[in-house]
């Protein structure tokens, strides 16, 4: 496999732990925004109502529990939930990036699938797909298995710790049977805050370099690169148009901008609206974007059919990956994320990884593959995971 950079020595022990990662407990919800973090603890979880509905189970379960939350994750296909009514919800402050390998061992063993060389074959065999007419953009991923047979197991917080502030948003959700949600994605989707609403659409992807220089210039040719461009645009346009049923006044720079993550640069663009009906809640707004063209491809049907097709012939289930996490109050506002740069941890020495890339026509194969490598390192690093 291909290596991934893998970061400078660092202390044993992180030197200073957020107030509520060291309140976390592995029952827990935890989800964190640019200037908040969300610790919700207890209460009643909701997993059988599928997004569509949603917006009215959310409704009825807040009323029905006396809750003023509504927390938890929502699969990549939308027909399963995790979300609980929580029994009590503290608010801090938001996590800060902080270098933390108590978690990190070295020895894992890091099982593909697909294979890299099977992937590029995949990408390939989409692309001319795409050529022929049958869409404009699909997305398609990869995963990693990571086990290890040290004695000593992963503290999920010690990745909270490492995770915190490496990306918009740091999350943990449970999912039953001793796994867990975890990751730190860089991707709104949707917040509602009264009237306002705020999305911000990722699309165009650069690994970022070692060297400062040609760091800034990678940066530099993503934003003149006429393939990223058009990727770009087409989400753009994708989510605008789902938007618009439900607001006004809806705002679209006119060019996107750099956002960066530690692995990572990304065009992104702020697209700020009116809700015209305060009624619609965020998940109604969460209903109607997802899955925008960034995680699925355009047009949607399309796109998702070959997503079946091809990620099925290799033996990819999203499950969570790609889906939505965050939460709803009872007044209807909220924040959801895509859930990215994460990984489902299945009892404390077994996690799955996921990364993918959006495919055009003329994308290059090999730069597909080394972009999932580079977005996967948010999680290896985290790791100290070395592939092998």
């Amino acid at each position: 496999m291909s290596p991934w950079l893998l970061p400078p020595k660092a202390p044993a022990v992180a030197d200073y732990v957020a107030p509520p990662i060291k309140q976390y407990r592995r029952r827990d919800v935890l989800f964190s925004g640019l200037d908040y973090t969300l610790l919700a603890r207890g209460g009643g979880v909701l997993t059988s109502s599928p997004l569509s509905e949603l917006p009215s189970a959310a409704a009825a379960a807040l009323a029905q529990h006396g809750g003023d939350h509504l927390i938890g994750a929502i699969s990549f296909d939308g027909l399963t939930s995790r979300l609980t009514v929580p029994e009590r919800v503290t608010r801090h402050g938001p996590l800060t990036a902080r270098q933390c390998f108590r978690c990190g061992r070295g020895d894992w063993r890091i099982v593909p699938k697909p294979s890299e060389d099977d992937f590029i074959k995949t990408v390939r065999l989409a692309r001319d797909r795409l050529a022929a007419g049958e869409a404009d953009k699909v997305v398609l991923a990869r995963a990693l298995t990571l086990t290890t047979a040290t004695a000593r197991p992963i503290r999920l917080t010690d990745l909270l710790v490492h995770l915190g502030g490496r990306g918009r948003h740091t999350f943990a959700v449970p999912l039953g049977r001793g796994s867990t949600l975890v990751g730190a994605s860089p991707e709104l989707l949707i917040s509602r805050h009264g009237r306002t609403v705020t999305t911000k659409p990722l699309a165009g992807s650069a690994p970022r370099q070692p060297d400062p220089v040609q760091d800034q210039e990678t940066g530099r040719q993503l934003l003149a690169s006429p393939k990223d461009g058009r990727e770009h645009r087409l989400v753009v346009d994708s989510v605008a148009a789902a938007l618009a049923p439900y607001c006004a006044n809806v705002h679209i720079p006119q060019q996107p901008e750099l956002q960066p993550t530690p692995t990572m640069w990304h065009l992104g663009t702020t697209i700020t609206a009116t809700l015209a009906d305060p009624a619609i809640t965020s998940l109604h707004l969460a209903a109607a974007l997802h899955p925008t063209p960034a995680v699925c491809g355009t047009p949607t049907s399309a796109a998702r059919a070959l997503i079946t097709e091809l990620e099925g012939g290799s033996g990819i289930e999203r499950g969570w990956y790609a889906g939505l996490v965050g939460w709803q109050d009872a007044a209807g506002d909220g924040e959801w994320a895509i859930a990215l740069r994460c990984a489902v941890m299945d009892g404390p020495r077994r996690l799955r990884l996921w990364a993918g890339a959006g495919v055009v026509a003329d994308s290059d194969p090999a730069a597909e593959l080394a972009e999932t490598n580079a977005k996967l390192a948010t999680m290896l690093h985290a790791l100290h995971a070395i592939p092998r």
